[in-house]
C-alpha cells in the first residue's frame, strides 16, 4: 500500500455493523499506537487510501478527521497529513487497564485538572443549596444568569483588572463553548472558511475545535515570551492565543507584544480571541493587562471556571465587543442554545457569600507551595524547568523526541502519567521543543508528594 509501512494491513468487513470509516479509523490508530506508523510519518491522501482499499473517499476523509480531532494525525501546510501521536500511548493504555485490574491507578499529572482538594466543601453544598432554592425560570437566559454575570463581571476587576459591567458578560459553556460561537459568526461574515493564527506549539483542543467549526488553521511560533507576533502571517481573519500562561510551554506574553498584536489586529481588521488559560494563578507579579483591556474594540476575552473550581459546573464567559455580543445573543435566541444556568447559579451563591474570594486566596497559596515542590523534584533528578511562576503545569525540557517518549514510557511503569510535548505541535515535520509536562493540580498532596519521589527516579535514571 503506498504511502504505509509494507507490514501494516487495514482489512475493513462489510459484512458487520461498525461503519466503514470507523473501522479504519481503528486500524490506523491501532498502528500508531503499537509504533508501527511512528511521529513524522505521512500518510496516504484520502483520496490515493480510497482507491487502495476499494472504498469510497467519504469513508477515508471521515476516519482521518477522527483522527485528526484525537491529535493522532494532523496536517502539514501544502504537505498533507501526518502521524502526531507516539507509540508511549500503548504502554500508558495497557498499564492503566492493568492497574484498573488490580484495583490501582496512575497518579495523574496531566495538566488540565482543578485542585478540588482545597474547596471548602460546607460552602459548595452551601452554594448548591442555595442555587436549589430559587425560583424555577420559566424563560431561558441567553446572556446567562444576572448574578453570575455580575459575580464574573466582580471577579474580573479585582483578580484580572478588567473593568467590565455585568451587560459586558455572556455566559458561556466554557471556553472552547464561546470559542466555537465566536469561529461560526467569523466564518457567516467572511462567507467563507476563516483562516485563524494559533500557537504552535498549543493547545489542540482548541485546535481540534477550530477545524471541527470549519477552520482553517495557521501556526505561530512561541518563544520563552510567548506568541512570536511579528510572524503571525497577513491574509489571516483571527488569532487565537494564551497570552496570560501560554500552554504549553507556560510563557507570559509581555506587553510589548500585547501592544503590537492589538495594533496589529486594529490595522488589519484581525479578531483577537484571548483564551485566559490559568489567568488567575500568578505566584510572583500581579498578572499583566489583559488583550481586552488594551483592545477592547477587537478582542473577545474567554475564561472559564473549570480550572479554578471543577468542570462539573460548565460555567464560562465571554467579553467582546458590543456588535459581536449583540451578534452572539441573536444567534442563541435564533437557535435556542444557551449555556446551562445550574452551574452559573452555584458560581454566582458562591461568590455572595465571599466563598469564591477565599476559595481563590487557598487556591494560589496551595498551588504555588506545589509548584515548589515539583521544581525541587525535577532538580533532584538533574533537569531544569521551562515556565513562568502562574499556572498549575511547568514543562520539563528533554533534548529530543526520542528521550521524550522514553521518560513518559518510564513514568507510566512507575504510576505516574505524564503528558508529551511533541504532540502539542501542528507540524511534525519541523523542528520542535521537546520534553514532558507536569502537571500538580488534580492529585491530593498525599498523591503529589508519591509521585514526585517516583518523577525523580524516573528523570534521574
Amino acid at each position: 500500500m503506498r504511502g504505509l509501512p509494507p507490514e501494516l494491513v487495514l482489512p475493513l468487513d462489510r459484512s458487520v455493523p461498525t461503519p466503514l470509516a470507523v473501522q479504519l479509523a481503528d486500524g490506523l490508530r491501532d498502528a500508531a499506537a503499537r509504533g508501527v506508523l511512528r511521529v513524522g510519518h505521512r500518510v496516504p491522501s484520502t483520496r490515493s487510501l480510497a482507491e487502495e482499499l476499494g472504498v469510497s473517499r467519504t469513508v477515508t476523509a471521515a476516519a482521518y478527521d477522527q483522527l485528526v480531532a484525537e491529535g493522532w494525525l494532523g496536517p502539514r501546510r501544502g504537505a498533507g497529513t501526518y502521524v502526531l501521536a507516539t507509540s508511549h500511548v500503548r504502554d500508558l493504555l495497557s498499564y492503566s487497564s492493568e492497574d484498573h485490574a488490580r484495583g490501582e491507578a496512575l497518579i495523574d499529572l496531566r495538566p488540565g485538572a482543578p485542585c478540588t482538594e482545597v474547596l471548602d466543601r460546607r460552602a459548595w453544598r452551601r452554594a448548591w443549596r442555595r442555587a436549589g432554592d430559587l425560583e424555577l425560570a420559566t424563560r431561558p437566559e441567553h446572556a446567562g444568569v444576572p448574578a453570575y454575570r455580575d459575580a464574573v463581571a466582580r471577579l474580573l476587576l479585582h483578580h484580572r483588572g478588567l473593568a467590565a459591567a455585568p451587560d459586558d458578560v455572556l455566559a458561556t459553556s466554557g471556553t472552547t463553548d464561546g470559542c466555537a460561537e465566536v469561529i461560526a459568526l467569523l466564518a457567516a461574515d467572511r462567507g467563507r472558511p476563516p483562516r485563524v493564527a494559533v500557537e504552535d506549539p498549543g493547545y489542540l483542543r482548541a485546535t481540534a475545535l477550530l477545524r471541527d467549526a470549519g477552520a482553517e488553521v495557521v501556526g505561530v511560533g512561541v518563544d520563552d515570551e510567548g506568541l512570536r507576533v511579528d510572524d503571525v502571517p497577513g491574509g489571516v481573519d483571527a488569532v487565537y492565543v494564551t497570552p496570560a500562561h501560554q500552554y504549553p510551554l507556560g510563557a507570559r506574553l509581555p506587553v510589548a507584544r500585547r501592544a503590537a498584536l492589538v495594533a496589529r489586529a486594529r490595522d488589519e481588521g484581525l479578531l483577537l480571541v484571548e483564551d485566559d488559560y490559568d489567568g488567575e494563578l500568578r505566584y510572583d507579579v500581579a498578572p499583566l493587562p489583559l488583550l481586552a483591556g488594551l483592545g477592547p474594540d477587537v478582542t473577545v476575552h474567554l475564561g472559564t471556571t473549570s480550572k479554578v473550581l471543577t468542570p462539573t459546573l460548565g460555567a464560562g464567559w465571554m467579553v467582546a465587543p458590543p456588535a459581536w455580543r449583540e451578534r452572539v445573543l441573536a444567534r442563541r435566541r435564533a437557535t435556542g442554545v444557551r449555556p446551562p444556568p445550574a452551574g452559573q447559579q452555584v458560581v454566582a451563591a458562591l461568590h455572595a457569600d465571599g466563598a469564591l474570594a477565599r476559595h481563590l486566596a487557598r487556591l494560589r497559596r496551595e498551588l504555588a507551595a506545589r509548584r515548589a515542590r515539583v521544581v525541587d523534584a525535577v532538580a533532584a533528578g538533574g533537569h531544569a524547568v521551562r515556565g513562568d511562576r502562574a499556572g498549575a503545569h511547568l514543562v520539563v525540557p528533554l533534548p529530543d523526541g526520542a528521550a521524550e517518549d522514553a521518560v513518559v514510557d518510564e513514568a507510566a511503569h512507575h504510576g505516574v502519567h505524564l503528558t508529551a510535548l511533541g504532540p502539542c505541535h501542528l507540524d511534525p515535520a519541523v523542528p520542535r521543543a521537546c520534553g514532558v509536562l507536569v502537571g500538580w493540580a488534580g492529585p491530593t498532596a498525599a498523591e503529589l508528594d508519591d509521585a514526585l519521589r517516583r518523577l525523580t527516579t524516573v528523570l534521574g535514571g
